[in-house]
């Protein structure tokens, strides 16, 4: 499968290999022949921008520039955060909506993060560094949906 767009079901991006992604959502998991970068563009295009696009939105609403999460669908509120630079190869894009808890196996020296459905999702990325992403995806949500009351 080639063209997948992201929606509320989407849990995570990972990629795997070079232009392929395994995408898990809350019922299953598919492999596409694109890179989670590609994806979330493709997605964000689909939605009515690009990532550039929806990068420079959380620039100008929070003032965060590196490792942005970014709003890819306004009406469901569907925001996605990168768990390293999105320029880096093995960059995946996590879904904020669906993370239920998160934490630090000392066992495994990894990050786990639980979704909603009761998936766990081990990452290579230290705790303070997930921790950071959430928070700024929060922090971009909370501004988004103050700005959407209005």
């Amino acid at each position: 499968m080639k063209d997948y767009e992201i929606s509320k079901e989407t849990l995570a991006i990972i990629p795997i290999g070079e232009k392929k992604s395994k995408v898990i959502e809350k019922d299953c998991s598919i492999i596409i022949n694109n890179s989670p970068k590609n994806i979330m563009d493709e997605s964000c295009r689909y939605y009515g921008s690009s990532i550039e696009g929806r990068q420079k939105g959380t620039m100008s609403l929070t003032g965060i520039s590196y490792k942005a999460p970014i709003v890819v669908q306004e009406d469901n509120n569907i925001i996605f955060f990168p768990t390293t630079s999105p320029r880096l190869k093995n960059c995946m894009w996590i879904s904020l909506n669906n993370i239920e808890d998160y934490y630090y196996d000392f066992n495994k020296n990894s990050s786990i993060i639980l979704f909603d459905n009761g998936e766990k999702l081990e990452i290579n990325t230290s705790f303070c560094v997930l921790n950071n992403q959430i928070l700024k995806s929060h922090r971009l949500e909370s501004i988004f949906q103050k700005r959407k009351a209005k």
